[in-house]
């Protein structure tokens, strides 16, 4: 794996508390002081030029697969629709630029992520760091496995998250990032044509560009339509009106156990936002390569091993 450092591929599950021990947010504040102000101008500057990046530099932290996703990966079904790698590429070259080999791309992504949210106007986090990047690249059948499809459904979430040492707070918390980005028709099409729990006029309006038949599947539709550049709490108000894009969306809410979460979070942004922020802390420290376990790549596509002193 890249880095455990979130939790889409995550194998191997360490408590947080001891993975955190092994990590500090002052990682690089002798060794490259300027590396996150450096990060942070060039994510909110991506960011500012299309909106949806934000989302997608935050896809790409989920899925834990940035070094993963370069090569072959990129070719596995899970992967095809990510994006956002010309931008981790170019702020990889600029931190590259004031301090060769220190900082990992799994720690760029670590703080793109959480730049991100805070440019789109959610909640910001203090991101632990120290992560080095894998020397291996994971196996397709490993990607496959690893990765919640949209068809999950509930009981499948919460274990798939448990699996990760997540609880189903963080994983309702975590589904929050949908409150941005956007959703393929192949990825929601059976949701608005078989499922019963969605708003009927709000799935008729979606078969209008996502068709039954073959066809539309790289049609895009946000994953929240009301505010689908803010990261807000409306994810969860959509819900509550059975206006989740996805299966797995609209299953936080659908008379299960995780039904007054979402309804807390749809009440109080105050209450999302706290909950979210201490999920990412979480599973950014979940059984991170640091030290001699990993290296640190000059270019994030490629293994390139650099010696510890």
């Amino acid at each position: 794996m890249a880095s455990a450092s979130c939790l889409s591929l995550l194998v191997v599950v360490a408590l947080a508390s001891a993975a955190s021990a092994q990590l500090s947010s002052t990682f690089y504040d002798t060794s490259c002081p300027n590396a996150l102000s450096t990060i942070k101008s060039a994510v909110t500057a991506a960011v500012n030029n299309e909106p949806r990046m934000g989302a997608s530099l935050l896809r790409l932290h989920f899925h834990d697969c940035f070094v993963q996703a370069t090569g072959n990966e990129q070719n596995d079904g899970p992967n095809l629709s990510l994006r956002g790698f010309n931008v981790i590429d170019n702020i990889k070259t600029q931190v590259e630029a004031i301090c060769k080999q220190t900082v990992s791309c799994a720690d760029i992504l670590a703080v793109a992520a959480r730049d991100s949210v805070v440019a789109l106007g959610g909640p910001s986090w203090t991101v632990m760091l120290g992560r080095r990047d894998s020397t291996s690249a994971a196996s397709s059948t490993t990607v496959g496995n690893n990765l919640l499809p949209p068809s999950s459904s509930l009981a499948q979430l919460i274990s798939g998250y448990q699996s990760k040492g997540l609880n189903p707070t963080d994983m309702v918390a975590l589904s929050g990032a949908h409150t941005i980005g956007q959703a393929h028709c192949s990825s929601y099409k059976a949701h608005i044509y078989n499922d019963t729990n969605i708003n009927q006029a709000f799935a008729t309006s979606l078969q209008g560009s996502c068709p039954a038949s073959s066809g539309g599947n790289n049609v895009l539709a946000p994953l929240d339509t009301t505010t689908p550049n803010t990261f807000d709490n409306s994810y969860y108000s959509n819900l509550l009106s059975q206006k989740g894009l996805l299966h797995s969306d609209q299953e936080l809410f659908n008379g299960g156990s995780t039904d007054n979460t979402v309804r807390n979070f749809a009440s109080s942004a105050s209450a999302f936002s706290s909950a979210f922020a201490t999920a990412m802390v979480k599973m950014g420290n979940i059984s991170p390569l640091t030290g001699t376990q990993g290296q640190v790549r000059l270019k994030c596509s490629a293994v390139q091993w650099r010696s510890q002193t």
